[in-house]
């Protein structure tokens, strides 16, 4: 997990998520990212679940899920967890439209120094 970890802080670092959440998303779930300098294992997918807790570890810009298409008061306000799970619910990670945010935002992690698959 250290190296997921460390893609985190490479992306709020770089700022390259912000107007990607989408994108993010569908990167995160549903494919295999690996370093490129060394060859590590990144995430093979990652849960909603488990995406959700890294949202609420990382303190994520709960305004984010407006670039889904999501208003944040319609989301549990105290229970961080809920609230980025629940926006997950509704991103609709599977769409055509969530694939194609999902190719865009790996040139993104590939510019970074990611693969992904």
């Amino acid at each position: 997990m250290d190296a997921l970890s460390a893609l985190f802080d490479a992306l709020k670092k770089s700022g390259q998520s912000e107007g990607n959440f989408l994108g993010l998303l569908q990167a995160l779930i549903g494919r295999k990212i690996t370093r490129r300098s060394d060859g590590v294992l990144v995430s093979e997918g990652i849960t909603w679940r488990e995406l959700s807790v890294w949202l609420k570890k990382l303190r994520w810009d709960p305004e984010a899920v407006r670039e889904i298409g999501v208003e944040p008061d319609t989301l549990p306000p105290r229970d961080r967890q809920r609230y980025w799970y629940s926006a997950i619910t509704q991103a609709k990670v599977d769409s055509t439209a969530a694939k194609q945010a999902g190719d865009r935002f790996a040139q993104v992690l590939r510019d970074l120094g990611y693969d992904v698959a």
